[in-house]
């Protein structure tokens, strides 16, 4: 897999070896509706995230998060105008990004890269320096003519590569709701392992979490494993 630079966010393979970096450096930021990452994968296409615009992807965004399986994702029933005022809101934060990933051009995941010390999942587990959380909805399967490939092993590891694209990211951290039997599912065929359940503030209420981690090393053995050494 193929990973080049975009805008003004040059992005790197992952490296057999990874110098001391500053570990605040990890997330990809730039305008809304940007392209900042990007991933030439061999005989599946290109898959790139975009920074979210709450106000282009809003008619993908509204349709995503009505969906029955998305109600743990606490979005439903909300107004266009509030939904998209909630991820202005997102963008307004330096600590907290999302992202619209593509595959071929058409949205397929909408990710969610945090810096876990400034969240409330922080009151629950000791928060290393690197961490960096992250939720991900998986809204679409990519484009008819890669139907020929399983849709989740492509993007499932491309995601997983996006997610460490910046070198401070040492470590990423999920807490899916531990009633979503599928979150907490996809969260281990992404790599991560489990750590228990935790229980915290969010800002739906009290939740009730899987929490669950997946080192850079895991990642790169797995992206490799999926797509190869990187060109």
């Amino acid at each position: 897999m193929t990973r080049e630079p975009t805008a003004d966010h040059p992005t790197e393979p992952l490296p057999d070896s990874l110098p001391e970096p500053a570990t605040s450096n990890r997330l990809l930021s730039g305008a809304r509706g940007a392209e900042v990452w990007r991933a030439d994968v061999p005989g599946a296409g290109t898959v790139t995230a975009h920074v979210l615009d709450p106000v282009a992807d809003l008619d993908v965004l509204h349709e995503w998060v009505n969906r029955p399986h998305a109600g743990f994702w606490g979005l439903a029933g909300l107004s266009r105008e509030d939904l998209s005022a909630t991820y202005a809101f997102v963008d307004s934060l330096p600590t907290h990004h999302a992202y619209l990933v593509r595959w071929d051009g058409e949205p397929v995941v909408l990710v969610q890269l945090y810096h876990p010390e400034d969240d409330p999942v922080s009151t629950a587990y000791d928060v290393l320096p690197g961490d960096l959380g992250m939720h991900f909805f998986k809204g679409g399967d990519g484009p008819a003519a890669r139907h020929d490939v399983v849709p989740w092993a492509v993007v499932g590891p491309a995601v997983l590569a996006f997610a460490f694209a910046r070198p401070g990211t040492r470590r990423l951290v999920g807490e899916p709701d531990a009633r979503n039997r599928s979150a907490v599912a996809r969260m281990a065929a992404f790599g991560f392992e489990a750590a228990g359940t935790v229980r915290f503030e969010s800002p739906q209420g009290p939740k009730e979490a899987v929490l669950a981690f997946c080192p850079r090393e895991r990642a790169e053995e797995l992206v490799a494993a999926a797509f190869g050494a990187a060109g």
